[in-house]
């Protein structure tokens, strides 16, 4: 095996600190991506017992969180996923719930271009060698670094990564650490 036949969500065999940090993120939402792909709508909606938790509510939170962290925390730019939240709606029920009106493909998609606008983000502070600048939120006065934000979101996900693997299992089995080799992120596959 080469470093070319893996698949394109590998964090490097061996890079610098920030190609294995983007690299460990990417790798993160991949495998949360192909737990949550190819489910339905009633599916998307559907729980465990012990939790009230669904692949849907996930998908929407992660999209809210991907645009927190890299628009607002690092940037200081309004979040696009939270401009969705309908006006009136509880911000904490909308991004755990999929709501009456939504479809699969909407959560997919607002996950999916969620994750793009926060990879060309992350992209231009590496490219730009950023990531010990201070991000622009200031909690309680402190300056945290955009790495740290960075690291927020790692640890975000590998939280969440590891309930969708509860949730996929319990809608049909799926089980798995990282995505076979053929898989494809649905919006990045080519159109048919």
């Amino acid at each position: 095996m080469t470093t070319t036949d893996l698949p394109p969500w590998e964090p490097p065999i061996a890079g610098d600190e920030a190609e294995h940090l983007v690299g460990m993120l990417d790798r993160l939402r991949a495998t949360f991506r192909w737990k949550a792909d190819g489910v339905d709508l009633a599916q998307l909606r559907s729980g465990i017992p012990s939790s009230t938790l669904t692949m849907g509510g996930l998908l929407k939170h992660l999209a809210l969180v991907e645009d927190d962290v890299l628009c607002w925390r690092i940037a200081g730019e309004q979040p696009v996923t939270m401009m969705r939240v309908p006006e009136g709606e509880d911000l904490d029920t909308w991004q755990f719930t999929v709501g009456e009106g939504e479809t699969a493909e909407e959560i997919y998609a607002q996950y999916d271009e969620a994750v793009a606008r926060s990879r060309t983000r992350l992209a231009e502070i590496v490219a730009q060698g950023r990531l010990d600048e201070s991000a622009h939120l200031q909690p309680d006065g402190l300056r945290p670094s955009i790495r740290r934000f960075v690291c927020d979101l790692v640890e975000e996900y590998g939280r969440h990564t590891g309930h969708a693997d509860l949730l996929r299992e319990a809608i049909d089995g799926r089980v798995g650490e990282d995505p076979p080799g053929d898989w494809a992120w649905p919006a990045l596959r080519p159109a048919l």
